[in-house]
């Protein structure tokens, strides 16, 4: 299956434990998403961030739990993220954490992308229900 759809997000800085050294700045902030479309959840979790002093080299992961509905079927499941920008490229997966769907998802596994335009958040979830 695959779907689209939109989201809102907001991040919040929280203290982390890892200062950067050498020009490094290192971030901990709080995610909370609200999803739309086929996709109707809420999900909270956190990002640990590396932004470099060469403009536009960072990295970031994070974790999420997203609790809801997904066409249809209720639960939750994990999110993990790895994301890199290199002078501008980025790169970034999204998976589904194996065995963390709960409830009507228990089995799900799959991949997201996001896409930002005009400060807009939107998705596309593949995804397989075993």
């Amino acid at each position: 299956m695959k779907i689209t759809g939109s989201f809102d997000v907001k991040l919040n800085p929280i203290e982390g434990y890892a200062k950067g050294e050498h020009g490094v700045q290192l971030n901990r902030m709080s995610l909370d998403k609200t999803f739309h479309g086929k996709l109707e959840a809420t999900s909270k979790g956190e990002m640990l961030s590396a932004m470099t002093p060469i403009k536009g080299s960072a990295g970031y992961v994070a974790i999420e739990q997203v609790s809801g509905s997904l066409s249809g079927k209720t639960g939750s499941f994990v999110l993990q993220h790895f994301g890199t920008m290199e002078r501008g490229a980025e790169r970034l997966i999204l998976e589904v954490v194996p065995d963390s769907g709960t409830g009507e998802l228990q089995g799900l596994s799959g991949s997201m992308a996001i896409n930002i335009e005009d400060g807009k958040h939107e998705y596309d979830f593949e995804y397989e229900l075993k």
